[in-house]
């Protein structure tokens, strides 16, 4: 977080923090926690603290379940050829790996296709499904894409071949011709859960074919539990909210990645240098084990990925993984210089207060990095950004929002200018012939600057309450770290720290992270500053602060016996 952030705090209702303290025995500071994120209830608050598997919802309440496991189960039975249609992200990647093994479980086989981001696009294609029936299949299972494929089901349905979609984008007003459609963003689905990812909605349609199939309860628990290790990779991946039924997925799903039987996915967490024996936070997955899956996707072919999860050769494994590892450190390469050429393009034209949605475009881009690009630019400049590389006239790329603004909601007010788009809120996809970029720019800051006011391009800390060393004991903190995992919806949990003094002076770690004790009425704490570096010299040893911190799990002091957890400075301002 960069300087000058709000920090915003929340003002519970000192009875219900006292009801909820003394009803869950909790530490006052995580009762303060619990009020000011709207966990009032304590029923509501322990179902939080301790999620089981049983609030996973019926996939039946999904519209058309019933039908496509009906059309599932028929093909499965008639050994009819079967064909998976993924996207190339991790999302994608891993709905076809989900959705293919459980098949092959129910007794069925199905092949795959996913199409290469840069030759193809994004999206279902017609000649795919022509080929397809070339070949004798009968079902198409589209997974996290389709759901505005309306000229493909159309062509699909006159090649004889039925298609179940399961998505999670936004739909058209009209829905595709299919068998099936699972998403629970259409208007008449009454599904609770309305945020899951593509992987979230295939594990949905698998828990619903393994349920039919008789199995006792314990094997399909147990098999359900295996298939969430990836729904939890892509749900993170995906950054949709970490609550309700995701944070459900997500949590068992990480616990089953401390002992994993996948060569593939054992290769991977080991490239990704995560700890042996324990299970990654969010947080990690996030920034060590998604972005090596998607750079195959970025760089190369998302089958490598496919590969990966369903090799079983320990060998082939390492290899694929290594890889990934190597594409994902190109993609970095990549990333850096584009953000490079844009920040350039600023530097001889300052971004102004007029400017309210950024459009940035450069020739050869690498598509394949565009939309990391903008994430970047959006940290950078707290506005919605798209970032477009232009290629024979026609421009293509990612776009990244804020959360006081839709991106789908912006593109479906002018869709005459593209030739196609897609997304959801926060993310969008686009592409644009070159005639149209300088009006696609202006109607965007037009349509951006009637719905965003300058407060909305403050960065924010929502803090979740003010405390004092002498609170955060050991209890405490493994309190405030059951509310995990931590991600988009769900962050950890911020404290806000008055009356601190900086004992020593702030270390540097690695050139780009900071370590430095704060004191606060005798009590000591150290902490750890990532990517503080250059805010060091404002950590002189004595001076007088106010901090923001959070608390997080700390395996290798564990590992050491010093403590399970420690303090993350997340931001601070002098008080002298």
């Amino acid at each position: 977080m960069r300087p000058g952030a709000r920090w915003i705090l929340p003002t519970p209702d000192p009875a219900t923090v006292a009801e909820l303290a003394s009803a869950l025995k909790l530490r006052p500071v995580t009762a303060r926690v619990l009020a000011g994120r709207g966990f009032t209830n304590p029923d509501t608050a322990r179902t939080l603290l301790k999620p089981s598997l049983a609030a996973l919802h019926s996939p039946y309440l999904l519209a058309g379940m019933e039908a496509a496991v009906c059309r599932l189960r028929r093909a499965i039975e008639q050994k009819e050829k079967i064909l998976i249609y993924g996207d190339y992200d991790v999302d994608g990647t891993t709905s076809i790996v989900i959705l293919k093994k459980a098949i092959e479980l129910a007794g069925g086989a199905a092949d795959f296709h996913v199409p290469h981001r840069l030759r193809d696009g994004y999206g279902m294609r017609t000649e795919v499904i022509e080929r397809a029936a070339q070949t004798g299949v009968k079902l198409v299972i589209s997974v996290d894409t389709g759901i505005r494929a309306t000229e493909v089901a159309l062509a699909a349905r006159e090649l004889g071949i039925d298609m179940i979609i399961t998505d999670h984008h936004l739909p058209d007003k009209e829905l595709p011709p299919a068998v099936a459609v699972l998403n629970p963003c259409r208007p008449d689905c009454k599904y609770p859960e309305k945020i899951l990812c593509g992987a979230g909605v295939t594990f949905k349609l698998v828990q619903a074919l393994l349920g039919s199939l008789g199995w006792p309860p314990d094997k399909l628990e147990r098999m359900l539990k295996s298939f969430l290790k990836l729904v939890a990779v892509a749900t993170v991946a995906d950054v949709v909210p970490l609550t309700g039924e995701n944070r459900v997925i997500v949590k068992y799903g990480l616990e089953g990645l401390d002992r994993v039987h996948n060569p593939g996915l054992r290769a991977l967490l080991e490239v990704s240098g995560l700890l042996k024996g324990h299970a990654p936070s969010a947080h990690q997955v996030a920034f060590q084990i998604a972005p090596r899956i998607n750079a195959a996707g970025r760089m190369a072919h998302a089958v490598d990925v496919i590969r990966l999860f369903l090799t079983q050769d320990p060998a082939e494994a390492k290899t694929l993984a290594e890889q990934l590892h190597a594409l994902n450190q190109e993609r970095q390469q990549t990333e850096a210089e584009i953000v490079s050429r844009v920040l350039e393009q600023c530097a001889q034209h300052p971004v102004t207060d007029a400017e309210c949605a950024l459009v940035f475009s450069g020739v050869g881009w690498h598509r394949g990095v565009v939309g990391i690009v903008a994430s970047r630019l959006v940290e950078r400049f707290c506005r919605p950004v798209f970032v477009l590389s232009e290629e024979d006239g026609e421009l293509s790329g990612s776009g990244r929002s804020i959360a006081a603004f839709h991106l789908v909601e912006a593109l479906e007010s002018m869709p005459e200018l593209f030739s196609r788009f897609g997304g959801h809120k926060q993310a969008a996809g686009l592409t644009l012939s070159g005639r149209h970029l300088e009006e696609f720019r202006d109607r965007l800051n037009t349509y951006a600057a009637a719905r965003l006011t300058p407060a909305d391009f403050v960065p924010q800390l929502a803090l979740d309450t003010t405390a004092c060393f002498d609170e955060l004991d050991d209890q405490a903190a493994g309190e405030l770290l059951s509310l995990a995992p931590f991600g988009f919806g769900n962050p950890a949990p911020l404290l806000g720290i008055c009356g601190v003094q900086v004992g020593s002076g702030a270390a540097l770690l690695k050139e780009r992270h900071l370590k430095v004790e704060l004191r606060q009425n005798g009590r000591r704490l150290m902490m750890n500053g990532w990517n503080m570096s250059a805010r060091q010299p404002e950590l002189t040893a004595g001076a007088a602060i106010d901090a923001v911190m959070a608390l997080e799990h700390d395996h290798y002091a564990e590992r050491n016996g010093w403590g399970f957890w420690c303090g993350v400075l997340k931001d601070f301002r002098t008080t002298q």
